[in-house]
């Protein structure tokens, strides 16, 4: 797939991440993602008022689901949500459960492999078990451990190349990264670009950064969509 920018929405305030998806969308970004903050603060009624304001645009549900699986996908989707998030670490039967809750409702499912013993093959299972992306995801507490104790932070980058080369669905690589790391995933085999923290968003305060946020997110887009019609002229010479 051509790669794809996606804002991550994680503020807790509904007119806040309504006025930064419309910079964002301005900017060129693809994907609207209700982040988990604005999940907690405002639920359906936020992915619906997404909906409301942007019929066409695909919207991500980061749910972090780890049971109710139907339900809360059900719940997502018909609020408007055209994709829904599950994590590795949830049983096989709530994975399962949203990945048909998917088919039923016609959205797709994100699985998630934070906090995975092994990375890999935690996303191989998430693909083995039907989810349509791989998010492959170094947490924020997970990172600031490492950095608490004067140790190097992970990068979801360690291991994304061996995530891409075992699984057949679109990966995206989530966790800490640079907007120069963020663009580059792409030539990793990973099409999918989420910007959020610490690149949009204030990670510490859940609130949109300072400074001209919509000129480097129009630099990012360019950049990510360029690299697409880079690869297209590539395979079609």
């Amino acid at each position: 797939m051509n790669p794809i920018v996606q804002i991550s929405l994680d503020v807790i305030e509904l007119d806040e991440a309504m006025a930064t998806a419309d910079m964002a969308l301005r900017a060129g970004v693809d994907w609207l993602e209700a982040g988990t903050p604005l999940i907690l603060a405002e639920g359906m009624h936020g992915v619906r008022a997404m909906r409301d304001r942007w019929p066409d645009v695909p919207i991500v549900a980061d749910l972090k689901t780890m049971d109710g699986g139907w339900l809360e996908a059900e719940v997502m989707a018909r609020a408007g949500a055209t994709h829904v998030v599950v994590m590795s670490r949830a049983h096989d039967a709530t994975i399962r459960e949203v990945v048909k809750a998917g088919r039923d409702f016609g959205v797709k499912v994100m699985g998630d492999n934070l906090a995975c013993d092994d990375m890999v093959d935690g996303a191989r299972r998430l693909e083995d078990l039907g989810c349509d992306y791989v998010i492959h995801h170094i947490g924020f507490d997970e990172r600031r451990s490492y950095e608490a104790q004067g140790e190097r932070m992970p990068s979801p980058l360690d291991q994304l190349r061996e995530v891409v080369a075992a699984v057949k669905v679109p990966v995206q690589a989530v966790g800490g990264l640079s907007i120069e790391q963020a663009v580059a995933t792409p030539s990793y085999g990973a099409p999918l670009v989420v910007l959020g923290a610490p690149l949009t968003i204030d990670a510490d305060a859940f609130r949109t950064a300072a400074g001209d946020v919509e000129g480097a997110l129009r630099l990012i887009c360019e950049k990510v969509h360029a690299y697409g019609e880079i690869a297209i002229g590539e395979g079609e010479s």
